[in-house]
């Protein structure tokens, strides 16, 4: 007699979007210039998933870019969250200052939405005051996007020595009722009339929760 075949692993997508507060300062003359790497363990290892940009000189970071992760619903997947400080073109991670990290389950992030923890150091004592925050939303069946151009004309000069570095980010709300950063252009260096880049991105991160 055929035996039958193994049931399917029932599973979803979800998108984690990270912000912190409060980083470690590991630069002299400025301010930390933050990434974080997003690692899931498997058979007893680390294994890098994905990272944010860096975002200069901020010690309190809204990362746009967000990470993607197939969510199963019956495993226990566990993450790590871990913050560096980047001094270096490459953003080699083996050279970075470290900032702080968290270990959690996906599943505790989902069952939340929204999780915001403490950073430890690695023999667990709190990283300065910093935390995180994370957000998780699982993704829908809508898949279509839009493709977004801006401009401006006559900004305001800022910067003693030149003109602007400009750049725009685009916010919704989130499921806490607050403001989410869901894009960030790139920044146009020393004009006040700056046309960026056409970027696409889907309708449903645009969308409001509801």
């Amino acid at each position: 007699m055929q035996s039958a075949p193994p049931p399917t692993s029932c599973h979803s997508k979800v998108e984690l979007r990270i912000s912190c507060k409060d980083l470690l300062n590991k630069d002299l003359l400025s301010k930390s210039d933050p990434i974080c790497a997003v690692m899931l363990m498997r058979d007893g290892r680390w294994y890098e998933q994905g990272r944010t940009e860096m975002i200069l000189n901020n010690l309190n970071p809204q990362f746009a870019k967000t990470l993607v992760l197939d969510y199963y619903f019956e495993e226990v997947q566990k993450l790590k969250f871990a913050l560096f400080d980047i001094d270096d073109a490459a953003q080699n991670l083996n050279n970075a200052d470290f900032l702080g990290e968290i270990e959690c389950t996906l599943g505790h992030i989902v069952s939340h939405g929204i999780l915001t923890e403490h950073l430890k150091m690695p023999d667990k004592r709190p990283a300065g005051k910093g935390t995180i925050t994370i957000t998780a939303e699982e993704l829908g069946g809508n898949n279509e996007v839009a493709i977004l151009s801006f401009s401006a004309t006559g900004l305001d000069k800022k910067d003693w020595f030149g003109k602007s570095d400009p750049f725009l980010e685009f916010h919704r709300i989130g499921p806490d009722g607050k403001l989410m950063m869901v894009h960030r252009t790139e920044y146009i260096k020393n004009t006040l009339n700056p046309t960026w880049k056409p970027f696409k991105i889907s309708l449903r991160t645009l969308l409001v929760w509801g």
